[in-house]
């Protein structure tokens, strides 16, 4: 089977890029990272995707129109299907979310629609709550909105504070988020309104992600392919 090509977008240290290329490196794996595309040349994540031997590219431009007109040729060169947003700091123009509506997934360290924004983790200990976690969304032109696809969820312990936070959330992104793009690469996700349906479920571990969510991928459990949400590389 074809995997599915895939761009990441990042503006820092990668390590959620990590992950995916991890992920990716195991070929029954049905995505690999096609290419890696920042808007800064000193992102150490640059040097994640030249170790794995990944096309990457910078586009530091100021201008938010400039920066995604660069980066949908750079996607659309590399053949892309899907876009992930791993740290990617910088806000999308509404032409590129269009062009990749569906097809373009973030990751934020809280549980969405909780603590949107910069520093959710703060945000998190502010506001005294027991839980927090991580959301894997499909992207909308509103910053971290957009059908959830998978959330992992992590405890607050008594004496957190926004580093030891953010540590323990990360440690769930890292699991996460390749489970997200496998179910999407998969064919297993179909949008319905700001619900996303996933066949077969998420992950084994139903106690920390996706607890409503059915243990495994039991054989037939995908969902029909005109209901499914369809990485397709021609509108870049």
């Amino acid at each position: 089977m074809a995997r599915v090509k895939t761009g990441v977008l990042i503006s820092g240290r990668g390590s959620n890029l990590q992950a995916l290329i991890d992920a990716a490196a195991d070929y029954a794996y049905p995505a690999e990272i096609a290419v890696v595309v920042s808007d800064r040349r000193d992102a150490p994540g640059l040097q994640k995707a030249a170790a794995a031997g990944i096309p990457h590219l910078t586009f530091p431009a100021a201008d938010r129109g400039a920066f995604a007109q660069a980066a949908k040729a750079a996607l659309h060169n590399a053949g892309v299907e899907l876009v992930a947003l791993a740290g990617f700091m910088r806000i999308l123009d509404d032409s590129f979310v269009a062009t990749w509506r569906d097809r373009l997934i973030n990751i934020h360290p809280s549980l969405l629609p909780a603590f949107p924004g910069l520093h959710p983790q703060r945000q998190a200990l502010a506001a005294g709550v027991k839980f927090s976690g991580c959301t894997v969304h499909f992207v909308r032109a509103a910053v971290d909105t957009g059908p959830i696809v998978g959330q992992a969820v992590v405890p607050v312990e008594p004496g957190d504070d926004e580093d030891r936070l953010a540590a323990r959330i990360l440690a769930a992104e890292h699991r996460l988020y390749p489970l997200a793009l496998r179910a999407i690469a998969e064919g297993r996700t179909r949008i319905a309104g700001n619900t996303v349906k996933i066949a077969g479920g998420l992950s084994p571990d139903i106690v920390v992600f996706n607890p409503l969510e059915s243990l495994a991928s039991p054989p037939g459990s995908a969902i029909p392919a005109s209901e499914r949400t369809q990485p397709r590389g021609d509108q870049c």
